[in-house]
C-alpha cells in the first residue's frame, strides 16, 4: 500500500427535490428572471466597455439595482454569484479560447433556469441549512422537501444551486466540505483487477465474460415513440400540442433517471469489490457515429465518471488504457496478434496456441492485463523515489 497523505478538504454534494408553496415558487421564478436579466445587461455593459477602451470591466450587481428597483426581491447573494460567475467565464475564456468559449445571452425558453446561494456564518446562525422538513434559505424562508440522506454533523454547507427541470420539478445541489483522511492507494493484485471492455449491446463486457443486468427501457422506448409521432400530427404550439409535449419530457426524465440510478448502483457494486478496475480510453461520441447504431444513449460515459470518483474515494486505482491498443486483435493466451482479423468476427482462434476466443472478453482480458502492468511499473517507481 502507498502512504497516507493526511487529512485534506473534499466536497460531496446531494440533490434535492423541492417543493415549495404557490408563493416561494413565484419567488423562485422572479429569482430566476433577475439573475437571466443581470447576466445579460452586465454581460452586454462588459462587451460595450471593452469595444470602446480595449481593457474589460464588468459593472457590480448595485449599479443596477437603481434603474431596476425589482432586483431587491432577488436575494442579493444569487445576485452576486451571478457576477463571480460572468467574472469566472470570461477569465476562462481569456485564459483557454480554445477549450472555454465566450460568454454568451441567457435565453428564457433556453429552460437552463438556476441560482446559486453561498452560505454565510451569522450570530443567529447559517444564512442556509437543511433541515428535516426541508431546506431554509434567505428571503424564500423554509422550503418544504425531502431530505433522502442523512448528512453527517461534520459537513460544513458551502452552498446551495435551485434550478428547475424541464418538467417543471425544482431541484436542489446542496455542496458539502469536510476534512477526510486520504485514502492509501491499494496496490492492485491480478486476482483483484477487473478489466472492462466497452459493447455496443451489452453495455460493457467484463474480464470474467460477464456483463450487467441493464434497466428495461425497451417499452419506454416504444411509448416514446408512438408519443413521438402523435405529437407530429398536432398544431404547434396548441394546448394539446404543449400537453403532448409535457407528457414526452416526463417521459425523458423517467428513462434518464432509470439510467442514472443503474449508473450509481453498477459502479458502486465494482467500487466495492475490486480494488482497481482497467478501461480503454475511448471518445464514444466518435464511435456511435462511425458505427452508425444508437448506442449514445447507453449512459457509458456517465457510468465512467461514477466509477471514478468512487474508486479514488477508496483508495483504488482507475486505469485506462491507450484506445489504439490493439487489445481485441491480441491473443489472451500467448500474446500472439491477429492483424488479419476482421472488425466483424465476434469468435476466432489464435493461429499460435490454438485458443477459441470470444472478441469482447478477450478484449476485456488484454486491457486488464495491458492497464495493470503500465500501473504497477508507475506504482513501483513512486515507491522507490525517497520522499521528502
Amino acid at each position: 500500500m502507498g502512504k497516507s497523505g493526511g487529512k485534506q478538504e473534499q466536497n460531496t454534494a446531494i440533490k434535492i427535490r423541492l417543493h415549495p408553496t404557490a408563493e416561494q415558487a413565484e419567488l423562485i421564478e422572479k429569482t430566476f428572471g433577475c439573475c437571466r436579466w443581470l447576466w445579460n445587461h452586465m454581460l452586454a455593459d462588459a462587451e460595450e466597455f471593452y469595444a470602446a477602451t480595449d481593457l474589460h470591466y464588468i459593472p457590480t450587481p448595485a449599479r443596477y439595482k437603481k434603474q431596476a428597483p425589482f432586483l431587491k426581491e432577488a436575494d442579493s447573494q444569487a445576485l452576486c454569484t451571478e457576477h463571480q460567475n460572468l467574472r469566472r467565464a470570461y477569465l476562462n475564456f481569456f485564459r483557454n479560447p480554445q477549450r472555454f468559449r465566450r460568454p454568451r445571452f441567457k435565453l428564457k425558453k433556453a429552460r437552463k433556469d438556476s441560482f446559486t446561494v453561498y452560505c454565510r456564518q451569522y450570530r443567529t446562525g447559517p444564512s442556509v441549512c437543511l433541515t428535516e422538513k426541508g431546506v431554509r434559505m434567505p428571503k424564500l424562508g423554509l422550503i418544504p422537501a425531502r431530505v433522502h440522506r442523512r448528512v453527517p454533523s461534520w459537513y460544513s454547507l458551502r452552498y446551495v444551486t435551485v434550478s428547475k427541470s424541464k418538467t417543471g420539478k425544482y431541484f436542489c445541489s446542496a455542496v458539502f466540505v469536510y476534512q477526510a483522511e486520504a485514502s492509501e492507494q491499494i496496490r492492485p493484485r491480478p486476482e483483484r483487477t477487473l478489466g472492462l471492455n466497452y459493447s455496443l449491446g451489452r453495455f460493457y463486457v467484463d474480464s470474467r465474460g460477464e456483463s450487467p443486468v441493464l434497466p428495461a427501457l425497451e417499452e419506454s422506448r416504444e411509448k416514446l415513440a408512438r408519443m413521438q409521432r402523435r405529437l407530429a400530427g398536432m398544431v404547434p404550439n396548441s394546448q394539446n400540442y404543449q400537453k403532448q409535449l409535457q407528457k414526452i419530457r416526463l417521459l425523458y426524465e423517467h428513462m434518464a433517471n432509470a439510467r442514472r440510478d443503474f449508473a450509481h448502483k453498477e459502479s458502486r457494486r465494482i467500487a466495492n469489490a475490486w480494488d482497481a478496475v482497467c478501461l480503454r480510453e475511448l471518445d464514444l461520441r466518435a464511435l456511435a457515429q462511425k458505427l452508425d447504431q444508437g448506442g449514445g444513449d447507453s449512459g457509458f460515459g456517465m457510468f465512467r465518471q461514477y466509477l471514478k470518483y468512487k474508486l479514488a474515494r477508496q483508495g483504488k486505482a482507475y486505469i485506462l488504457v491507450d484506445q489504439f491498443a490493439p487489445t481485441a486483435r491480441t491473443c489472451s493466451h500467448c500474446g500472439q496478434e491477429n492483424p488479419g482479423l476482421g472488425s466483424r468476427e465476434k469468435t476466432w482462434v489464435c493461429p499460435c496456441c490454438g485458443a477459441k476466443l470470444e472478441r469482447e472478453v478477450n478484449g476485456a482480458r488484454n486491457i486488464r492485463d495491458m492497464g495493470l502492468a503500465q500501473f504497477l511499473q508507475k506504482f513501483d517507481c513512486q515507491e522507490r523515489r525517497p520522499s521528502a
